[in-house]
């Protein structure tokens, strides 16, 4: 389902293209009608934006596994540390409580259901939609999305992971580090080309690359310059380290380092976060990119990878993007059992 706001032209624009690129039929776009904004209410978003998606993916006779909101689609719901609009679509048929500040009861009870499959997705089986968007600074790195997601094809990478430099006492960002080493070498086995960097440095690859992770801003020697020199090849997908990594689109100063620059630097999909999503709602880049190289789409590579279901989370890039050939997961060391 492509979702457009009706009072955004660039949206239009946007949906308009994605359709027409991937032949997406007339009957899979919906309207929605709220303003230009990087928030919405909780009320406005229940009536002016969830209930008519509901009812056109009720409306149609055949299944809907992904939803692709469009630039000018509000991101966050509740105020600056809110939660993303994104994620509360995804489990719109989960009946679940959206957690409250960091409860761990909730996060021992509830997680993403296809975290971590090894199958297909299917939005039956797993209760959720895959929601993805095409978002970005200016229109025409919108459109790019779509066009580098249309033109991606299998390479060997290379695939580049930045770790960042140790930090006290801290298990968790420590269990980053190691999933990033993890990572490379799960690529590395799978005959592919893999480079890790355990410096305390921060750099940039030298070549554009397939699969990207760093620490980002979070990164106690983080250089913008090397972080605006990475490239990408078409059909790469990245994620950072970073807490508030798609707060917004739009121009601004000052604050964490964004996403919005990777797109515009020519990633095809990434993830990021609306608000403060704690350590335990980041990528796991081991899984990412295990099932990306074994042929499941941008969306299932990227959900299957986040722990967190009716949270922070943000996946820009065409979901339908697969430029691997599809490999039934059999046994991978070392990544997480199926959720299921």
């Amino acid at each position: 389902l492509v979702v457009v706001n009706k009072r955004s032209s660039a949206s239009e624009t946007v949906g308009e293209y994605y359709m027409r690129r991937r032949g997406i039929a007339r009957s899979r776009l919906v309207y929605i009608d709220v303003p230009v904004d990087d928030e919405i209410s909780q009320l406005a978003f229940q009536s002016k934006l969830l209930s008519p998606i509901r009812a056109a993916i009720e409306s149609l006779t055949v299944r809907t596994d992904f939803i692709v909101l469009t630039t000018g689609t509000p991101i966050r719901v509740g105020g600056r540390n809110g939660y993303s609009v994104d994620a509360l679509l995804a489990g719109m048929n989960l009946s679940i409580p959206p957690m409250v500040g960091l409860d761990p009861e909730w996060l021992m009870r509830y997680r993403n259901p296809y975290f971590g499959s090894r199958e297909p997705f299917n939005s039956d089986r797993f209760a959720i939609y895959l929601v993805t968007r095409l978002d970005c600074g200016v229109v025409r790195d919108c459109l790019a999305l779509v066009d580098r997601s249309i033109e991606a094809r299998p390479t060997r990478g290379p695939f580049f992971f930045d770790a960042a430099a140790p930090r006290k006492s801290d298990d968790n960002y420590e269990g980053l580090n190691r999933s990033l080493v993890a990572a490379a070498f799960a690529i590395r086995s799978m005959t592919l080309e893999a480079e890790l960097d355990t410096t305390p440095r921060f750099v940039a690859p030298v070549s554009p690359v397939m699969g990207y992770v760093s620490w980002g801003s979070n990164d106690a020697n983080f250089d913008s310059i090397a972080y605006h020199a990475v490239r990408f090849l078409p059909g790469a997908l990245a994620e950072t380290f970073v807490s508030t990594s798609a707060r917004t689109f739009r121009p601004t100063t000052g604050g964490q380092s964004r996403i919005v620059d990777l797109i515009a630097q020519g990633v095809t999909g990434v993830k990021g976060y609306v608000s403060e999503p704690y350590t335990f709602a980041l990528t796991n880049p081991e899984i990412l990119f295990d099932r990306y190289v074994h042929g499941f789409t941008l969306a299932e590579s990227f959900y299957a990878a986040s722990r967190m279901i009716l949270w922070k989370d943000i996946i820009i890039g065409d979901p339908l993007c697969a430029p691997y050939p599809y490999n039934p997961i059999v046994n991978s060391p070392g990544l997480y059992p199926s959720a299921r």
